[in-house]
């Protein structure tokens, strides 16, 4: 093959592994227009979307970009003590395609916002009150922790399981930001033991290493959700 052709060959073939790439390291898919507001209308139609389709420009208002989800604090009177508000594009039409979203973690006294992970986003948590350990592991089983305190953030890689804890007697506040319009959450308690259909018990027996019977103590703390 002539050298000249080669190089054509080789340019062509890396210009095709980049185009495949490109959206295997991206977050949300960029968007191709000043705004997108999400029409959520569209959801009760047979059309489905990786995402939301765009309200018409004219039936967009300065209201598609605002909300005050987040001022007030959410209820901690649950067994792990901490409430998650999310603000992302389910609840801020603006927010579609935009690829950011926040929320507020409100914590009480010793809670925890149990170990989760967010498979579409890494996420960068603010502490606006209080004093918090936090921490997540790696794939390699590697437990990354520290202390932060009002006014200091942590971040959290994409898809990593992570965790928080109130360390201390008093209630504490935190805000987090995602590179995602919608990152998702999964609870890995909830993921193990309150699956609908069910994990099966012996699956989890091996895996955990523990009893069947302890295993179906703990699924019956998470009610199954149909």
């Amino acid at each position: 093959m002539a050298p000249k052709h080669l190089s054509a060959v080789l340019l062509a073939a890396g210009a095709v592994i980049l185009a495949l790439a490109v959206p295997l390291l991206a977050s949300d898919p960029d968007m191709l227009q000043d705004f997108c507001v999400a029409d959520y209308k569209s959801l009760n139609g047979p059309l489905r979307l990786n995402g939301f389709p765009c309200k018409r420009p004219e039936n967009v208002t300065a209201n598609d970009f605002f909300s005050d989800v987040l001022a007030a604090p959410g209820n901690t009177g649950n067994p792990v003590g901490s409430a998650v508000t999310a603000a992302n594009v389910e609840k801020v039409p603006g927010l579609n395609t935009l690829g950011v979203s926040m929320s507020r973690v409100d914590y009480a006294p010793w809670g925890v916002n149990p170990p989760h992970t967010h498979p579409r986003a890494t996420e960068i948590i603010f502490v606006l009150e209080g004093s918090l350990d936090v921490a997540f592991v790696t794939t390699g089983g590697n437990l990354y922790a520290r202390t932060i305190c009002k006014g200091e953030i942590f971040v959290f890689p994409r898809g990593l399981v992570h965790f928080q804890r109130n360390n201390g007697g008093a209630p504490a506040v935190a805000i987090s930001a995602f590179n995602s319009q919608l990152p998702g959450t999964q609870s890995l308690a909830v993921a193990l033991f309150g699956a609908s259909p069910p994990v099966p018990t012996d699956v989890l027996v091996r895996a955990l290493q523990i009893d069947g019977g302890v295993v179906e103590a703990i699924k019956s703390k998470f009610p199954l959700k149909y």
